[in-house]
Protein backbone atom coordinates (compact mmCIF):
# COMPACT_ATOMS: atom_id res chain seq x y z
CA UNK A 1 0.00 0.00 0.00
CA UNK A 2 1.43 3.33 -1.01
CA UNK A 3 -0.51 4.67 2.30
CA UNK A 4 2.51 3.31 4.06
CA UNK A 5 4.67 5.98 2.82
CA UNK A 6 2.88 9.62 4.14
CA UNK A 7 2.44 12.57 1.70
CA UNK A 8 4.38 15.53 2.46
CA UNK A 9 4.25 19.23 1.35
CA UNK A 10 7.02 21.23 0.49
CA UNK A 11 7.27 24.46 -0.45
CA UNK A 12 9.19 26.71 -2.85
CA UNK A 13 10.60 28.55 -0.11
CA UNK A 14 12.55 25.40 1.57
CA UNK A 15 15.86 24.41 1.61
CA UNK A 16 14.73 20.85 0.03
CA UNK A 17 13.05 22.65 -2.82
CA UNK A 18 14.97 21.39 -6.01
CA UNK A 19 17.11 24.81 -7.12
CA UNK A 20 16.34 23.61 -10.94
CA UNK A 21 12.66 23.61 -10.60
CA UNK A 22 12.73 27.24 -9.20
CA UNK A 23 14.06 28.67 -11.93
CA UNK A 24 11.38 28.01 -14.20
CA UNK A 25 9.17 30.77 -14.34
CA UNK A 26 5.99 28.73 -13.54
CA UNK A 27 7.54 26.85 -10.87
CA UNK A 28 4.68 25.22 -8.30
CA UNK A 29 4.36 27.02 -5.17
CA UNK A 30 4.14 23.75 -3.59
CA UNK A 31 5.03 19.79 -4.16
CA UNK A 32 3.22 17.34 -2.66
CA UNK A 33 5.78 14.17 -2.04
CA UNK A 34 6.11 10.55 -1.05
CA UNK A 35 9.54 8.77 -0.58
CA UNK A 36 12.90 9.97 -0.87
CA UNK A 37 13.20 13.99 -0.90
CA UNK A 38 17.26 13.75 -0.66
CA UNK A 39 17.05 13.11 -4.82
CA UNK A 40 15.43 16.51 -5.23
CA UNK A 41 19.28 17.87 -4.21
CA UNK A 42 20.73 15.63 -6.70
CA UNK A 43 21.31 15.45 -10.53
CA UNK A 44 18.42 14.35 -12.61
CA UNK A 45 17.83 13.09 -16.57
CA UNK A 46 14.51 12.94 -17.69
CA UNK A 47 13.81 10.22 -20.56
CA UNK A 48 10.68 10.00 -21.91
CA UNK A 49 8.86 9.29 -24.90
CA UNK A 50 5.68 7.32 -26.54
CA UNK A 51 2.77 5.35 -24.72
CA UNK A 52 2.84 2.63 -27.80
CA UNK A 53 6.40 1.55 -28.30
CA UNK A 54 8.47 -0.52 -30.37
CA UNK A 55 11.16 -3.66 -29.53
CA UNK A 56 13.64 -0.69 -30.88
CA UNK A 57 12.30 1.80 -28.53
CA UNK A 58 12.45 -0.71 -25.53
CA UNK A 59 15.79 -1.83 -26.22
CA UNK A 60 17.21 1.97 -26.70
CA UNK A 61 15.36 2.88 -23.77
CA UNK A 62 17.13 -0.05 -21.92
CA UNK A 63 20.40 0.90 -22.94
CA UNK A 64 20.30 4.58 -22.61
CA UNK A 65 19.33 4.53 -19.19
CA UNK A 66 21.31 1.91 -17.77
CA UNK A 67 24.43 4.41 -18.86
CA UNK A 68 22.78 7.28 -17.96
CA UNK A 69 22.38 5.08 -13.61
CA UNK A 70 26.41 4.35 -14.43
CA UNK A 71 26.70 7.98 -14.46
CA UNK A 72 25.28 8.77 -11.18
CA UNK A 73 22.24 10.17 -12.92
CA UNK A 74 18.33 10.01 -11.23
CA UNK A 75 16.22 8.96 -13.92
CA UNK A 76 13.14 11.65 -14.26
CA UNK A 77 9.97 10.32 -15.98
CA UNK A 78 6.33 10.48 -16.31
CA UNK A 79 5.02 7.32 -15.13
CA UNK A 80 3.26 6.66 -18.04
CA UNK A 81 2.75 3.61 -19.88
CA UNK A 82 5.55 2.63 -22.26
CA UNK A 83 8.83 4.82 -22.71
CA UNK A 84 8.20 6.25 -19.14
CA UNK A 85 7.72 2.73 -17.37
CA UNK A 86 10.83 1.47 -18.97
CA UNK A 87 12.63 3.78 -17.48
CA UNK A 88 11.56 3.49 -14.73
CA UNK A 89 11.83 0.10 -14.06
CA UNK A 90 15.30 -0.24 -16.17
CA UNK A 91 16.47 2.26 -13.88
CA UNK A 92 15.08 0.08 -10.99
CA UNK A 93 16.81 -2.97 -12.36
CA UNK A 94 19.89 -1.21 -12.20
CA UNK A 95 19.46 -0.67 -8.69
CA UNK A 96 19.48 3.10 -9.32
CA UNK A 97 17.22 6.03 -8.30
CA UNK A 98 14.27 7.02 -10.11
CA UNK A 99 11.71 10.13 -10.06
CA UNK A 100 7.70 9.76 -11.26
CA UNK A 101 6.14 12.75 -11.58
CA UNK A 102 2.10 12.31 -12.00
CA UNK A 103 -0.34 14.63 -13.44
CA UNK A 104 -2.84 13.10 -10.81
CA UNK A 105 -2.71 14.07 -7.02
CA UNK A 106 -0.41 11.08 -5.04
CA UNK A 107 -3.74 9.01 -3.69
CA UNK A 108 -4.61 8.54 -7.46
CA UNK A 109 -1.93 6.75 -9.32
CA UNK A 110 -2.55 7.40 -13.38
CA UNK A 111 -2.46 4.96 -15.09
CA UNK A 112 -3.81 2.42 -12.85
CA UNK A 113 -2.30 -0.53 -14.59
CA UNK A 114 1.20 1.26 -12.87
CA UNK A 115 0.23 1.25 -9.48
CA UNK A 116 2.53 -1.77 -8.63
CA UNK A 117 5.29 0.48 -10.59
CA UNK A 118 4.62 3.58 -8.41
CA UNK A 119 5.09 1.07 -4.54
CA UNK A 120 8.51 -0.57 -6.41
CA UNK A 121 9.77 3.29 -6.99
CA UNK A 122 9.04 3.78 -3.17
CA UNK A 123 10.21 0.57 -1.99
CA UNK A 124 14.12 1.02 -3.50
CA UNK A 125 14.30 4.40 -2.40
CA UNK A 126 12.53 6.86 -5.06
CA UNK A 127 10.30 9.44 -5.36
CA UNK A 128 6.85 10.10 -6.41
CA UNK A 129 5.84 14.40 -7.00
CA UNK A 130 2.90 15.99 -7.79
CA UNK A 131 1.75 19.52 -7.84
CA UNK A 132 -1.50 18.51 -7.22
CA UNK A 133 -3.31 18.17 -3.59
CA UNK A 134 -5.51 15.25 -2.73
CA UNK A 135 -8.82 15.50 -3.71
CA UNK A 136 -8.11 17.97 -7.03
CA UNK A 137 -10.08 16.88 -10.51
CA UNK A 138 -7.82 14.36 -12.28
CA UNK A 139 -8.24 16.66 -15.57
CA UNK A 140 -6.61 15.61 -18.80
CA UNK A 141 -4.93 18.91 -19.39
CA UNK A 142 -3.07 18.25 -16.31
CA UNK A 143 -0.37 15.89 -17.97
CA UNK A 144 0.63 18.55 -20.32
CA UNK A 145 0.96 21.18 -17.45
CA UNK A 146 2.88 18.37 -15.52
CA UNK A 147 5.38 18.21 -18.48
CA UNK A 148 7.08 21.30 -17.67
CA UNK A 149 7.79 19.72 -14.02
CA UNK A 150 9.77 16.74 -15.65
CA UNK A 151 11.70 19.03 -17.78
CA UNK A 152 12.24 21.66 -15.07
CA UNK A 153 13.42 19.24 -12.32
CA UNK A 154 15.64 17.87 -14.94
CA UNK A 155 19.25 18.74 -16.34
CA UNK A 156 18.48 17.36 -19.64
CA UNK A 157 15.85 15.50 -21.59
CA UNK A 158 15.78 12.62 -23.64
CA UNK A 159 13.06 11.71 -26.30
CA UNK A 160 12.61 8.12 -27.56
CA UNK A 161 10.21 7.52 -29.93
CA UNK A 162 7.04 9.82 -30.03
CA UNK A 163 4.60 10.53 -33.07
CA UNK A 164 2.86 13.47 -34.16
CA UNK A 165 1.22 14.43 -31.46
CA UNK A 166 3.10 13.01 -28.24
CA UNK A 167 3.19 14.53 -25.00
CA UNK A 168 7.32 13.65 -24.86
CA UNK A 169 7.36 16.79 -27.35
CA UNK A 170 5.44 18.91 -24.90
CA UNK A 171 8.63 17.82 -22.55
CA UNK A 172 10.55 18.68 -25.02
CA UNK A 173 9.47 22.28 -25.89
CA UNK A 174 9.14 22.55 -21.98
CA UNK A 175 12.85 21.97 -22.27
CA UNK A 176 13.65 24.48 -24.86
CA UNK A 177 11.55 27.27 -23.06
CA UNK A 178 13.48 26.08 -19.74
CA UNK A 179 17.04 26.34 -21.39
CA UNK A 180 17.13 22.49 -20.77
CA UNK A 181 19.32 20.47 -23.17
CA UNK A 182 17.22 18.31 -25.60
CA UNK A 183 18.34 14.91 -26.88
CA UNK A 184 16.93 12.93 -29.15
CA UNK A 185 17.63 8.95 -30.58
CA UNK A 186 16.79 8.73 -34.55
CA UNK A 187 14.62 6.38 -36.17
CA UNK A 188 13.01 4.79 -38.76
CA UNK A 189 12.06 7.55 -41.57
CA UNK A 190 8.87 5.55 -42.22
CA UNK A 191 7.71 4.89 -38.14
CA UNK A 192 5.37 7.15 -37.03
CA UNK A 193 6.94 6.52 -33.95
CA UNK A 194 10.14 8.53 -35.04
CA UNK A 195 8.08 11.30 -36.10
CA UNK A 196 9.45 13.26 -33.11
CA UNK A 197 12.70 12.42 -32.38
CA UNK A 198 13.75 13.30 -35.97
CA UNK A 199 11.99 16.39 -35.79
CA UNK A 200 13.19 17.49 -32.80
CA UNK A 201 16.83 16.65 -34.06
CA UNK A 202 16.28 18.69 -37.78
CA UNK A 203 15.64 21.68 -35.67
CA UNK A 204 18.21 21.28 -33.33
CA UNK A 205 18.17 18.64 -30.73
CA UNK A 206 21.10 16.89 -30.08
CA UNK A 207 20.90 13.61 -32.13
CA UNK A 208 22.31 10.39 -29.65
CA UNK A 209 23.06 7.09 -30.17
CA UNK A 210 24.25 6.02 -26.91
CA UNK A 211 24.18 6.99 -23.09
CA UNK A 212 28.11 8.25 -23.87
CA UNK A 213 26.70 10.97 -26.34
CA UNK A 214 25.12 12.79 -23.66
CA UNK A 215 27.80 12.43 -21.26
CA UNK A 216 30.25 13.31 -23.46
CA UNK A 217 28.22 16.39 -24.16
CA UNK A 218 28.63 17.63 -20.08
CA UNK A 219 32.37 16.67 -20.52
CA UNK A 220 34.32 18.66 -17.52
CA UNK A 221 31.09 19.54 -16.09
CA UNK A 222 30.57 15.38 -15.04
CA UNK A 223 32.07 17.06 -11.43
CA UNK A 224 29.27 18.19 -10.62
CA UNK A 225 26.85 15.08 -10.93
CA UNK A 226 26.30 12.94 -7.42
CA UNK A 227 29.60 10.99 -7.97
CA UNK A 228 31.47 9.00 -5.48
CA UNK A 229 34.13 10.51 -2.89
CA UNK A 230 37.01 9.16 -5.56
CA UNK A 231 35.39 11.13 -8.36
CA UNK A 232 34.79 8.00 -10.57
CA UNK A 233 31.72 7.06 -12.31
CA UNK A 234 29.56 4.97 -10.34
CA UNK A 235 29.40 0.79 -11.80
CA UNK A 236 26.64 -1.08 -11.21
CA UNK A 237 26.57 -3.98 -8.80
CA UNK A 238 23.94 -6.36 -7.46
CA UNK A 239 22.91 -7.20 -4.00
CA UNK A 240 20.51 -9.92 -5.79
CA UNK A 241 21.99 -13.46 -4.01
CA UNK A 242 20.60 -15.27 -7.36
CA UNK A 243 22.14 -12.78 -9.73
CA UNK A 244 25.54 -13.09 -7.03
CA UNK A 245 26.04 -16.52 -7.67
CA UNK A 246 26.00 -16.20 -11.11
CA UNK A 247 28.27 -13.79 -11.56
CA UNK A 248 30.59 -15.64 -9.62
CA UNK A 249 29.42 -19.20 -11.89
CA UNK A 250 30.79 -16.33 -14.64
CA UNK A 251 34.36 -15.87 -13.20
CA UNK A 252 35.77 -18.80 -13.15
CA UNK A 253 35.13 -19.16 -16.94
CA UNK A 254 34.95 -17.07 -20.20
CA UNK A 255 31.44 -18.39 -21.27
CA UNK A 256 28.94 -20.60 -19.73
CA UNK A 257 25.86 -22.26 -21.66
CA UNK A 258 22.78 -21.68 -19.48
CA UNK A 259 22.16 -25.08 -18.53
CA UNK A 260 25.18 -25.27 -16.74
CA UNK A 261 24.76 -21.89 -14.98
CA UNK A 262 20.92 -23.65 -13.59
CA UNK A 263 22.98 -26.95 -12.75
CA UNK A 264 26.03 -25.02 -10.70
CA UNK A 265 23.38 -22.78 -9.24
CA UNK A 266 20.98 -25.22 -7.74
CA UNK A 267 18.33 -22.35 -8.18
CA UNK A 268 14.87 -22.88 -9.93
CA UNK A 269 14.99 -22.62 -13.69
CA UNK A 270 12.65 -19.50 -13.57
CA UNK A 271 14.91 -17.99 -10.91
CA UNK A 272 18.20 -17.79 -13.10
CA UNK A 273 16.46 -17.10 -16.40
CA UNK A 274 14.86 -14.05 -14.50
CA UNK A 275 18.07 -13.10 -13.38
CA UNK A 276 20.08 -13.76 -16.14
CA UNK A 277 17.70 -11.48 -18.11
CA UNK A 278 18.14 -8.38 -15.04
CA UNK A 279 22.17 -8.57 -15.18
CA UNK A 280 21.88 -8.34 -19.05
CA UNK A 281 19.90 -5.01 -18.46
CA UNK A 282 22.54 -4.00 -16.28
CA UNK A 283 25.33 -4.53 -18.60
CA UNK A 284 27.17 -6.86 -16.67
CA UNK A 285 26.82 -9.76 -18.63
CA UNK A 286 26.33 -10.30 -22.36
CA UNK A 287 24.36 -13.48 -24.16
CA UNK A 288 26.74 -14.52 -26.87
CA UNK A 289 24.37 -16.62 -28.94
CA UNK A 290 23.08 -20.35 -28.34
CA UNK A 291 22.75 -20.06 -25.32
CA UNK A 292 26.01 -19.29 -23.90
CA UNK A 293 26.92 -16.27 -21.26
CA UNK A 294 29.55 -14.48 -20.32
CA UNK A 295 30.46 -11.84 -17.87
CA UNK A 296 31.38 -8.69 -19.29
Amino acid sequence: MLMNWPIKQITAEEEVYPKLLRQIHDFPKALYCRGNLSLLKKTCFAVVGTRKFTSYGKEVTQNMVRGLVQAGFVIVSGLALGIDTIAHQTTLDCEGETIAILGTPLNQIYPPENSKLARSILENNGLIISEYPSGYPGFRMNFAIRDRLISGLSKGVLVIEAHEKSGALITAKCALDQNRDVFAVPGNIFSSNSYGPNFLIKNGAKLVTSAQDILDEYGENLKLFDLPANGEKSTLSTKDPVQKIILAILDNNETEFIDDIIRKSEKETSKIIAALSILEIKGLIKNTGNGKYRKI
